[in-house]
């Protein structure tokens, strides 16, 4: 069974730094891209961040770049997001994605609350 765990949201004030990490099981985690995508209230989950398998490459969305970093650690099996120079606006649920097998597979979330 496939299992994404994040963690480490919480509450911030503007320009501070969280990080999320969540533990993947039940897939080859070392052969697949994976990703963060967040939602926030009243908005559509979007695309944060991914990273290819053995990272092989980063994704960014125009919104995080230069302020978030997308980490893996296979051995551990778990990715990471290191978020830096938080705003208001990235108050919302963060989510990790793997898709193995080409099925879509999302952890339960962690609610990151960026206050001004």
């Amino acid at each position: 069974e496939v299992q994404l765990q994040a963690s480490g949201g919480g509450l911030v004030q503007a320009g501070g730094s969280l990080r999320l990490s969540c533990a993947a099981s039940g897939f080859a985690f070392d052969d697949h891209t994976i990703g963060w995508f967040r939602q926030a209230p009243g908005k559509e989950r979007e695309g944060v961040s991914c990273i290819g398998a053995s990272d092989s490459g980063t994704y960014y969305a125009d919104s995080v770049q230069g302020r978030f970093t997308i980490s893996r650690d296979n051995a551990k099996r778990t990715m990471y997001l290191q978020m830096n120079s938080l705003k208001p606006e990235d108050t919302a649920v963060y989510y990790c994605n793997a898709a193995p097998r080409g099925t879509n597979y999302w952890g339960k979330g962690t609610l990151v609350t960026v206050s001004s």
